[in-house]
């Protein structure tokens, strides 16, 4: 924390300087960067004036070189007609535009001319000789006898035998070439062999001189350029023309073929201005986020003084909150307690369920395992007697009836003792067909006694349904009972349980009773249409109950004839099972 005056007038100050720096270092990046990228515009722009000037230069150059050869100028070694010669060479200029055209022979005379006139001198110059030695010649200056800025050609002349017997000269005019070309961008100039510059699109820079200073201009005017490196590259600062950049790169470039060295000058204004840029917005990110430091301190400061009376306020009620939350924990366990006693006793209300249906068929049980027992007794006495007779054959067949009266025993007390039995198993695959043929098994005796029909038709292989076996088979066993007690006094008793495995997954049980007198209530717990004594009223309550734990729903509705009970699972999946 910051709170001395002075420290935090120091600490701005620094902020400040490094904020400066961080421009700076902006700055100077971008803009070099960005001249790098105007150096490589400038070599662009001057190696394309430098191929343009090569390009008009070898234009008259091969004019001259093949013009050299025309019959008509060799004709005129064996005493041709000068005149047709010079509409030759006249005719060639016109079409080239050159400044003039001679043909001389070997001495250096005249022998035909564009003009009419040539200018003296023209045998002692150098490209004269390279001419008469069979190679072309060429020059350039200021005044080679053609009165202004010329750039000369001089092809040889080749006899029947080889030997040079001619020399034809080509003048350009350097001002034509300036026209085409002249006021354009960038600012180029072409310098002599005397660091002149002899040829620019910039008329006032002809005659400046090229030294190891910069430039310097013809006698009587101001040294007007300054120059230095930055960045790699170099920079001149001149006044020379105001279509010249005060502020501007050069570069440049020697061409040998022409025996000339090109430069250029090319405005820094956009590389500078793309620096600014970046250094402005650098300084308005510093200034952000100093603003927003400058805040935030602020704003920490401010907190830290409401964080200490805020924990003095906190500490105050530090006291009320532990006693409050030991009492939240106290309520929260009495709450856990008494789910625990709901739990326990909603398992006791079905495993009391389970035994009331139980006492309901134990009469039909009774008989359905008395009858096979009194049936095996029988078998065993007839099987000894017909051993003692010598009949094993016969004992045999009564030995296998009494196996087969033996399992029937056997799966009443196992679908008795799964009925009977607490289910703790979680959800998962229940064979449904299974399920309901068990709850039919159980309740067969007591529907048999008490004048049932029973029209189950049994699909074909298993149907996989989601939830308990044990629980599941009690809600079967729980519909078909209650459906036979609603018939009770009928003449014509019936129920018909169905499996429709369609999209959904469903049991229909119906019976031919009176139907359901209040089917809003019939789910309700303790709610019944019997007699006194006939029961508690929980059956369809407790199948209620259990099929909502499997996912499911149960329904019960009336028809034309009696009430009708729906039963909807779901299949058994993964995902159903996860």
């Amino acid at each position: 924390m910051l709170n001395n005056p002075i420290k935090r007038g120091a600490v701005a100050l620094l902020s400040l300087g490094a904020a400066a720096g961080l421009c700076w270092g902006v700055w100077s990046y971008g803009y070099g960067q960005a001249l790098s990228q105007v150096a490589g515009r400038a070599e662009s722009d001057l190696a394309l004036a430098s191929d343009r000037l090569v390009t008009e230069l070898q234009r008259y150059q091969m004019a001259a070189v093949l013009m050299s050869g025309h019959p008509g100028l060799a004709a005129l070694h064996t005493g041709g007609d000068r005149a047709r010669a010079d509409r030759l060479l006249l005719e060639t200029t016109d079409k080239t535009g050159a400044l003039t055209a001679i043909y001389l022979d070997t001495d250096g005379v005249v022998l035909a001319s564009a003009f009419g006139e040539a200018p003296a001198g023209l045998a002692q110059s150098r490209y004269f000789e390279r001419a008469l030695h069979g190679a072309l010649g060429s020059a350039y200056g200021w005044d080679l006898g053609f009165g202004q800025r010329t750039y000369v050609y001089a092809a040889p002349s080749f006899a029947t035998d080889g030997s040079v017997q001619g020399v034809l000269i080509v003048a350009v005019d350097i001002d034509d070439l300036e026209e085409d070309w002249g006021g354009s961008n960038p600012a180029v100039f072409f310098r002599d062999g005397d660091a002149r510059i002899f040829l620019t699109n910039r008329s006032e820079l002809l005659g400046w001189r090229r030294t190891e200073r910069g430039m310097a201009p013809p006698a009587g005017l101001p040294r007007l350029i300054t120059s230095q490196q930055m960045f790699g590259v170099e920079i001149w600062q001149q006044s020379l023309s105001p279509y010249v950049p005060t502020v501007a790169l050069h570069l440049e470039k020697a061409i040998p073929v022409i025996d000339m060295t090109g430069e250029v000058l090319l405005d820094t204004a956009p590389a500078r201005s793309i620096a600014n840029l970046q250094a402005a917005a650098a300084a308005a990110l510093c200034l952000f986020f100093g603003a927003l430091l400058s805040w935030a301190t602020a704003r920490r400061r401010a907190l830290a003084e409401a964080n200490v009376e805020l924990e003095a306020r906190v500490h105050a009620r530090t006291e009320d909150l532990t006693e409050a939350n030991t009492q939240l924990r106290r309520e929260v366990s009495e709450r856990l307690e008494a789910e625990a006693a709901l739990k326990r006793a909603q398992d006791e209300l079905v495993q009391a369920g389970k035994l009331s249906a139980l006492g309901q068929m134990s009469a039909g049980i009774s008989h359905e395992l008395n009858q096979p027992l009194m049936a095996i007794q029988q078998y065993a006495e007839n099987g000894e007697a017909f051993l003692a007779r010598g009949k094993p054959e016969k004992a045999g067949a009564n030995l296998g009836r009494i196996g087969d009266l033996a399992g029937r025993a056997a799966r009443i007390i196992k679908n008795l003792r799964a009925f009977a039995r607490n289910e703790s198993e979680p959800m998962g695959r229940v064979d449904l067909i299974a399920v309901i043929d068990t709850a039919v098994e159980l309740t067969e005796a007591r529907l048999r006694g008490d004048g049932v029909t029973l029209d189950w038709q049994r699909p074909e292989g298993p149907v996989y349904a989601l939830g308990g076996e044990v629980r599941l088979g009690q809600v079967f066993v729980n519909l078909i009972n209650n459906a036979a007690d609603a018939m009770a006094g009928q003449p014509d008793k019936q129920i018909v349980i169905r499996l429709d495995a369609d999209a959904e997954l469903r049991v229909l049980v119906q019976d031919s009773g009176p139907g359901i007198a209040d089917p809003e209530k019939v789910f309700e717990p303790f709610y019944s249409t019997k007699e006194v004594g006939g029961g508690m009223g929980l059956g369809l309550s407790i199948s209620y109950g259990l099929v909502q734990s499997f996912g499911g729903n149960i329904r019960g509705t009336n028809t034309e004839h009696g009430a009708l009970f729906t039963v909807e699972l779901e299949y058994w999946r993964e995902e159903a099972a996860a």
